[in-house]
């Protein structure tokens, strides 16, 4: 009976913990996986420099279905996204500012990797309202220790804002905040590679040799989450542009100005490919050439005579669908795959002719700047500078119901509370004359700043004729006065006001290729994506009025020099007998010299008394009680004069 009872204990034991085990095995084909892929994009740009953009993507399914314990994502990223419930967030740490005029402004690259200087960070929360700003706190200082960066500055209500649609529509739930003046470096890099399955180690982020990417002239490092109910997706880029360093022949360069340099991967970045991550699904390289140098090479012949590359690649996608210039963009992939130690990826360009092209533009330049002089008032001032793109504009739907064409542009700009914005001074001037503000500005929305609470927000948006050649909006602004324990250690050098950002909804930047296999590709399927045409502005550093520092340090030392040269002498008079040891010298029989001399006199005659005279017992009583009487006055005469010194430097 009982050999009855094990073997039925048994048997449900193993119905209990092996069945459910042997059902996952069954199922595990159907089941999501976490995936991880490396790309790296490679594009020439017209100023002769090259732009290098780095895309990882890390997903894993949701946790109902796959579990919470993950072999590819990172463990720290998935907790940040549970503990504080966050639906999208992107962290970005930029040096450097985005050239829209030469580099471009109307690709995906600029629209959605393109960052304001410093550090930026916004994120939408599934939170209730009311614990909107306590989860933002807490998500900038876990930030704050994960990069090793000064984020926590953004947990003060007077560094951050609630956008309500100027920068994105999540009705209240998106928080913003920059720091324009944050420094990045290294240390911010080492703990966003940390994220990568293979670090730095293995793969495409091999090559990122620090010295080669931080002496670009712009590096971005950036950081997007998405949290979904199918799962979470960590999107890690790199964006860095960088002057080759192989210089041509003598021969080439003085014949023209507009001689590209030839270049190569190990000449860029000092390294080579040597391989893909081992727990990457794809490892691709892309080589991307505009179709405004397409054209360019035309004109001059076929491809291959103006431009080599040195390497076959393995495959070549063609821009489909593009209206904007004659000639569509040409993509060459090659897969990292298919290399090794002993045979290790070293792509490049060889130019053979002087080429001179443009990159697709927006059609406004924006920028930003400073009016007025001193250190009591100014005026902000956003310029839009037509570039003449009539294509573009043409295709624009029309926003009234006249034949009449008009471009939508949304100003988004934050201002800190010691610049203190009057926005009923806000004009709007379109090819340098004055409009009524009712006649362009459809939408406005304004949180005026408050001190040391909130900082201003102006959202507006305005709609512009095709035609125009350039508008500009001007804000007047008072400059407030800081307490001095709020100006930073450089404050001389000035206040950052962060980057207004300009966007362009009628306007959506995406990139399409004829060739069905592309979409394979996380990073191809980021440019087919329809991203709004934005840019940011400069940052601006607005002097404020500064106290002279140096004085409370002149005075704390005056003072001290002071009480301690006059206390000094306090004590030593009190504690010597000058009595005694003039009677002790003249019995030992020392000579004294012309200075003990000097202030034996001097302190003779502050007794009372003559010189070479003697004291007698009955007249030092009444002198010795004088003096402690005097010395008691002048002590307490100097404690007075130090707690009132006290006070006045505390006020």
């Amino acid at each position: 009976m009982a050999f009855r009872y094990s073997v039925i204990f048994y048997l449900l034991l193993t119905k209990a913990f092996l069945f459910p085990f042997l059902l996952e095995l069954v199922g595990a084909e159907d089941k999501q996986e976490e995936e991880f892929s490396e790309e790296l994009l490679l594009r020439p740009l017209p100023d002769r420099k090259v732009l290098a953009h780095f895309h990882f993507e890390s997903s894993v399914p949701s946790t109902e279905t796959y579990g919470q314990h993950h072999i590819l994502f990172p463990k720290a990223i998935y907790q940040l996204v549970q503990k504080f419930r966050i639906r999208e967030m992107e962290l970005s740490f930029t040096q450097g500012r985005w050239n829209y005029d030469r580099w471009g402004g109307f690709d995906p690259m600029s629209s959605s990797n393109a960052k304001p200087p410093g550090v930026e960070l916004w994120a939408v929360f599934d939170v209730p309202l009311n614990v909107v700003d306590a989860t933002w706190k807490n998500l900038s200082h876990a930030l704050s220790g994960l990069f090793c960066a000064s984020i926590n500055f953004l947990e003060s209500s007077a560094s951050f804002s609630a956008p309500g649609w100027g920068f994105r529509s999540h009705s209240g739930y998106l928080r913003y905040g920059a720091l324009p003046r944050e420094a990045v470096c290294t240390e911010n890099l080492t703990p966003w590679l940390k994220l990568l399955p293979c670090r730095d180690k293995a793969g495409l982020a091999a090559i990122m040799d620090r010295p080669s990417i931080y002496k670009g002239y712009y590096h971005s490092q950036r950081l997007k989450i998405t949290s979904a109910t199918i799962g979470i997706t960590l999107e890690q880029t790199l964006t860095v542009v960088l002057q080759p360093s192989i210089q041509r022949p003598s021969a080439y360069s003085s014949g023209s100005s507009f001689f590209q340099p030839n270049w190569s991967i190990s000449s860029l970045f000092g390294r080579k490919i040597i391989g893909k991550c081992v727990l990457a699904k794809t490892s691709l390289v892309f080589l991307e050439l505009e179709g405004n140098l397409i054209s360019k090479l035309e004109d001059r012949g076929k491809e291959n005579t103006a431009l080599e590359v040195s390497i076959t690649p393995t495959r070549m996608f063609q821009e489909a669908n593009k209206l904007q210039v004659p000639t569509s963009s040409i993509m060459y992939q090659f897969s990292v795959e298919e290399y090794s130690d002993d045979r290790p990826l070293d792509m490049g360009i060889s130019w053979k002719l002087p080429i001179e092209w443009t990159c697709s533009q927006a059609p406004f330049l924006t920028s930003r700047f400073l009016m007025g002089s001193g250190n009591e008032r100014g005026s902000i001032a956003i310029s839009l500078k037509s570039l003449g793109q009539k294509e573009m504009l043409s295709d624009l739907r029309l926003t009234s119901s006249t034949d009449e064409c008009k471009v939508r542009v949304v100003v988004f700009q934050i201002v800190p509370w010691y610049v203190k914005a009057y926005y009923h001074t806000l004009q709007v001037f379109v090819d340098g004359r004055s409009q009524a503000f009712s006649d362009l500005v459809k939408k406005i929305q304004v949180s005026p700043s408050e001190d040391k609470v909130s900082p201003g927000v102006m959202e507006m948006e305005l709609e512009l004729p095709c035609d125009v050649r350039s508008a500009a909006i001007t804000l007047e602004f008072d400059k407030g006065f800081l307490h001095i324990d709020e100006y930073p250690p450089d404050a001389n050098q000035g206040f950052d006001l962060p980057s207004a950002v300009i966007s362009f909804p009628d306007l959506q930047a995406s990139v399409h290729y004829a060739e069905g296999n592309s979409s394979r590709s996380p990073l191809i399927s980021k440019f087919q994506a329809r991203n709004i045409v934005q840019s940011y502005t400069e940052v601006l550093l607005v002097p404020l009025t500064t106290p002279d520092f140096s004085m409370p340090y002149n005075v704390i030392t005056f003072t001290c020099t002071v009480l301690a040269l006059y206390f000094g002498s306090l004590l030593n008079a009190l504690r010597r007998r000058v009595g005694e040891e003039e009677r002790y010298s003249s019995k030992v029989g020392i000579k004294r010299g012309l200075i003990p001399q000097v202030l034996s006199r001097f302190s003779a005659r502050l007794r009372g008394k003559k010189t070479g005279e003697e004291p007698s017992s009955s007249q030092s009583s009444p002198s010795s009680a004088t003096f402690g009487n005097k010395l008691l006055f002048k002590v307490v005469l100097v404690a007075l004069f130090a707690v009132v010194l006290h006070y006045l430097n505390d006020h």
